[in-house]
């Protein structure tokens, strides 16, 4: 039985794979995260595209590891005969996405096989494969392939098959190249130098890491994660490099995540700034002003990592889904909704990367853009919306919302008075205490003694964990303390947190979902701004125990069982890691600076260090 822990990712900051602990690449990304896939037997079965390399004899145990600081996959395969190493990467430095597969003997003498099912588009185009030159060629419509292996490949109904045999210390290697059918295939390479050219690229980079304490580990193999599901051309980041993975097996809540979300922007920012990665921090502020330039009206939840705008939903009814989970989804219809708290979001980002540098380098004055956005905001506010949970049932007053329309106006008047912008910062203030009052009165149920998930509904949403983290009140506050009291009681299962009770957003869709591993996090940041710390470090501990064997984390998972569940392995999951790190660390991280931990000049002291952020 396939578990979504059972997979590690490869990538190359334009494309990515999922490789299984039984040496199969089930997934793997067009050139572009959103525009298809090679591989997609994760979504179906191996009819569906994949690439297997394994022992033919029954494997008794298997080890994988990433190499140190990078993402090389080394997988190593023990059978009765012997075992072998599977090296796995998808090449960096190379003008057409590459992948590399190197098998290693370790001990005695194994036989190997290999099974190359290539289908375009989601499974659904069989492709033509002829040979030449001992090359693999594979063609249909735009897209092609050509494979390079010493060993020679026969076809078998549409499937490429071959067995061989690996001595100790003896390697063969496999590679697979993507080319645009019109333009003639790459020239061979050896599998060896490319796999250890990529090796030192994730080196290299990674020494800009600036981390440290307990938690380095666990940090560095996050910050690896975010620059994988980085586009490199435009600097987005992709929630995740899959598409329905469900967040329950067997369920329908299965959602298209290879898009950028405008309501990472700030904690994305954090986390990359407090990782030492200012040019990718750079790169993602200058995409989402790209994104988000136009009519104030216009502005999205999310984008396509290039900026696109048009998203259309569609489901593949050839695919059956993960372990039966339909349908399966490509496209976002979510990027149509009307969602208030993106404007919140999209103003904490400008403002943070205000306090952070003084430099006047992006590409899109963000200013004059803030403004009208904010004219539109004055009205807008009272609407009802979908929530940051983007429920497809009626739209409601959900207290997040307003909470987050209250962000923008607060931080657009300290733009003004702080940092020196035009505008009419008293108007924007006394907007911000309309705003405050009035979640403060119909977002709070005084009866129950907690904030509540829409105005009158009498239900708690993770999301209120939000309230501290974002300087709306303090985490000591007694409504607070009293809501997390009711989160507690209400949300928790087996210590993690569901995002909501899926009986209480009338989202119209059957069945259930696992715990919200953000919202998990939120808490425990909420623990350590209480002075809970031994609560807050218990439960962050208990987070990083529910990676997979290579430290990746999906969007949720069952608490019961601790079994991974949706879209993996989850950017915004990992960006929570690396924020809640730094806040249970002795100088504080992003939680303590938004929810106003600052000096009289606005700037902020990070982490111990001899400048504050300007």
């Amino acid at each position: 039985m396939r578990r979504v822990s059972d997979y590690a990712l490869i990538g190359d900051t334009r494309t990515a794979a999922l490789v299984g602990r039984d040496g199969s690449i089930d997934w793997l990304c067009a050139p572009r995260f959103d525009s298809g896939a090679f591989f997609a037997a994760l979504l179906g079965s191996p009819e569906h595209g994949r690439w297997l390399i394994a022992p033919e004899g029954e494997v008794v145990e298997v080890v994988r590891e990433y190499r140190s600081d990078t993402l090389v996959l080394d997988t190593m395969m023990r059978t009765g005969a012997g075992s072998v190493r599977v090296s796995d990467c998808m090449v960096m430095g190379t003008e057409n996405p590459t992948l590399a597969r190197i098998v290693t003997g370790l001990v005695g003498s194994v036989r190997m096989r290999t099974e190359l099912v290539l289908r375009f588009d989601y499974g659904s185009v069989v492709p033509w494969v002829r040979r030449d030159a001992g090359r693999l060629l594979a063609v249909a419509g735009p897209d092609a392939v050509v494979l390079d292996s010493p060993v020679p490949v026969e076809g078998h109904d549409f499937t490429s098959k071959a067995t061989f045999e690996v001595g100790a210390g003896e390697s063969v290697g496999f590679v697979l190249a993507y080319h645009p059918s019109h333009v003639p295939p790459p020239h061979p390479e050896d599998p060896g130098e490319l796999v250890g050219r990529t090796e030192q690229w994730w080196r290299d980079w990674m020494t800009d890491c600036s981390t440290g304490g307990p938690f380095e580990s666990a940090v560095r193999r996050s910050a690896i994660v975010l620059k994988a599901l980085t586009y490199g051309p435009t600097g987005g980041i992709v929630a995740a490099p899959t598409t329905s993975l469900p967040e329950e097996i067997g369920g329908s809540r299965n959602w298209d995540y290879r898009y950028c979300w405008v309501r990472d922007g700030t904690f994305t920012l954090y986390a990359l700034m407090l990782t030492g990665f200012h040019e990718e921090a750079t790169a993602w502020r200058r995409w989402l002003l790209r994104a988000a330039a136009g009519r104030p009206q216009d502005l999205q939840i999310l984008y396509g990592i290039r900026g696109e705008r048009r998203l259309p939903e569609r489901s593949l009814d050839w695919l059956p889904g993960f372990r039966g989970s339909r349908p399966v989804r490509v496209g976002n219809a979510a990027g149509q909704q009307f969602q208030l708290d993106v404007y919140g979001e999209l103003f904490d980002v400008l403002h943070l990367a205000r306090r952070i540098s003084s430099s006047q380098d992006e590409e899109i004055d963000a200013w004059p853009l803030q403004r009208a956005l904010l004219e539109f905001l004055e009205s807008a506010w009272t609407r009802p919306d979908r929530s940051l949970w983007e429920v497809r049932g009626e739209p409601r007053h959900f207290t997040f919302s307003k909470v987050m329309a209250w962000v923008a106006f607060d931080r657009a008047a300290k733009d003004v008075e702080r940092q020196g912008r035009p505008g009419p910062a008293q108007r924007w203030r006394r907007l911000a205490d309309v705003i405050h009052a009035e979640v403060c009165r119909r977002g709070y149920d005084a009866e129950r003694g907690s904030f509540v998930q829409a105005y009158g509904s009498g239900a708690v949403d993770g999301a209120l964990l939000m309230l501290p983290l974002v300087g709306f009140l303090p985490a000591t506050d007694p409504r607070m303390l009293s809501t997390v009291g009711a989160i507690e009681r209400d949300l928790l299962r087996d210590g993690l947190v569901l995002r909501y009770r899926t009986d209480d957003v009338r989202d119209g869709l059957a069945g259930d979902e696992g715990a919200f591993l953000a919202c998990s996090f939120w808490l425990a940041d909420n623990y350590a701004l209480q002075g809970r710390h031994e609560e807050a470090r218990a439960l962050f501990e208990r987070l990083l125990g529910l990676a997979n064997d290579v430290g990746l984390l999906s969007e949720e998972c069952n608490p019961a069982d601790g079994q991974l569940l949706g879209n993996f392995p989850q950017a915004f999951t990992h960006v929570a890691l690396i924020n809640t790190a730094h806040n249970l660390s002795a100088t504080g991280g992003p939680a303590h600076h938004r929810a106003g931990f600052e000096d009289e000049s606005g700037s902020l002291w990070l982490l111990g260090k001899d400048r504050p952020w300007q």
